[in-house]
């Protein structure tokens, strides 16, 4: 079906100055002449198609302005699906009744108490350290969850031993109920209450889960953690979770991966930063050190008149990109170390030192630094 062009308002037979209770009172009476469970003419369901996509606009404050200002384009009406994506035509009449009228209309349509079901999923987490978290590794964790019974495989009766059909609900687990209203015939479906819902009665229960199919056990999985890996992350391990009932697939285990710091480096991303402390000599005069990185150590140097913050690269001995394996790199920076000890003989060094480099401003005699200021800047 191709949703109607007509307007909204015309739909539903209101002005474009109705109130709320005015489009309510509207649409409760075209919906309950319209209805398929009621009206079983030609043309009656795409009717009821146009009313209920004119109310879930019309009903919505903000959608209405919306399509005041610019009409159907900007609320949907493309193929009976409305704005926000109802979907007239996915067999939503029961529930838009059910929001409306606050119960069941016609014959509603509901899952089946022992229809598969998927079982839940389960989360938790697994701590590596720095180096594993670079290159992977593959780890062992142990978890607790509910699993089909190893004895009866998810049957519920002991091994050997059958079900019988619930004479009840002729094995469907429902049953239905009809009763007349001011709008109709409601039909209510409830699950059966001799079987449960389950359609079938077991004859002798399982003594290891007690009829249940399903039982509580300790499970090892191995998982691997990728190179490159960042704290934080989260793996899927899929149908890993609980077991499911009535035959349904299981859930999904999440594990969330934890990484502890180094005590050296400091990750960013796929760089790995190493602050390295350097004497103030090897700072001035240059040098060769050897730095450690996650492969061993490497050589660097240090040229002569290295500033404090200055810094050094090592490409590709960083943390590797998970998709390419590409490694980004080590980036190394100097931390010039000050002695804060020094004998008569090594202070009466670096004096003589300072004073062949111009440095004045050691001396008991010369300017100090605000004098400095004052020469370059003048007297204010």
């Amino acid at each position: 079906m191709t949703t109607s062009k007509r307007d909204y308002y015309d739909v539903l037979g209101i002005t474009r100055d109705a109130t709320e209770e005015d489009i309510k009172k509207a649409f409760r009476k075209l919906a309950l002449e319209f209805h398929p469970d009621r009206n079983k003419s030609d043309g009656a369901e795409d009717r009821f198609k146009e009313v209920n996509e004119a109310y879930q606009v019309l009903s919505d404050s903000r959608k209405r302005a919306t399509y005041d200002r610019f009409g159907h384009s900007a609320v949907g009406g493309n193929g009976g699906r409305g704005f926000d994506g109802f979907d007239a035509t996915a067999g939503g009449f029961g529930d838009i009744f059910d929001a409306f009228f606050g119960g069941g209309f016609g014959e509603q349509t509901r899952a089946r108490p022992n229809a598969p079901r998927r079982g839940n999923d389960l989360r938790t987490s697994i701590t590596t350290t720095f180096e594993e978290a670079v290159f992977g590794v593959e780890k062992e964790i142990e978890i607790e969850r509910i699993d089909i019974c190893v004895r009866c495989n998810g049957g519920r009766s002991e091994p050997g031993s059958g079900s019988t059909m619930c004479s009840n609900c002729s094995g469907s687990g429902q049953v239905r109920r009809s009763q007349q209203s001011f709008f109709g015939q409601f039909v209510q479906v409830t699950p059966c209450g001799v079987c449960r819902g389950e359609g079938s009665i077991i004859n002798d229960p399982c003594n290891q889960c007690r009829g249940v199919g399903r039982e509580r056990r300790s499970r090892k999985l191995a998982i691997t953690i990728p190179a490159g890996i960042d704290d934080g992350i989260q793996i899927r391990l899929n149908q890993e979770g609980e077991a499911g009932l009535n035959g349904g697939k299981p859930g999904d285990l999440y594990v969330v991966v934890r990484v502890r710091d180094h005590e050296l480096f400091e990750r960013d991303d796929t760089d790995i930063h190493l602050p390295l402390p350097i004497s103030v000599l090897q700072a001035t005069l240059g040098a060769k050190i050897s730095v450690p990185t996650l492969d061993g150590e490497e050589e660097i140097t240090i040229p002569p008149g290295t500033q404090p913050g200055d810094s050094f690269t090592l490409k590709g001995k960083g943390v590797p990109f998970i998709r390419s394996g590409r490694r980004g790199d080590q980036i190394v920076t100097a931390r010039i170390k000050v002695p804060t000890s020094l004998n008569d003989e090594q202070r009466r060094l670096l004096h003589e030192l300072a004073e062949s480099l111009g440095e004045e401003g050691l001396g008991a005699n010369n300017k100090g630094i605000f004098d400095k200021f004052k020469d370059v800047f003048g007297n204010e």
